[in-house]
């Protein structure tokens, strides 16, 4: 029988709420897979100032550090909209409104921390 299916993706309207938590699964998984970047680093200067200075000579490569900055901002995303999730564990925002507004807000202050960070790193504040 040919039975057709539910149109459920051909009319599903994407919501704020439901974006924001596939973004935040999304960057916790890239911020566990980017661990293994923040221990390469810590390996290289535990076998010395060579091994360093190669790691640092390869993140210079522009692919790389658009890699590192996505990855600073996994990280700095997952880490505020954990926080958020913690306050609905205990009760808090679980008003739609309030909800899409304290998203929105992680979103924004993980966009301003990357630069900053960024900035940061490269001596320019």
């Amino acid at each position: 029988m040919n039975s057709p299916l539910s149109p459920h993706l051909q009319i599903y309207r994407w919501q704020t709420t439901s974006l924001l938590s596939i973004l935040h699964r999304i960057s916790g998984v890239v911020s566990s897979l980017g661990s293994m970047i923040i221990i390469i680093y810590l390996l290289s200067i535990g076998l010395g100032e060579d091994t360093f200075k190669l790691v640092i000579s390869i993140s210079d490569n522009v692919f790389i550090r658009t890699v590192l900055i996505g990855l600073s901002f996994c990280i700095f995303f997952y880490i505020l909209s954990s926080i958020r999730h913690l306050l609905w564990d205990y009760g808090y925002g679980l008003d739609l409104n309030v909800a899409k507004i304290t998203g929105w807000t992680a979103l924004s202050v993980a966009v301003i921390l990357t630069i900053c960070f960024w900035l940061i790193l490269y001596g320019v504040i």
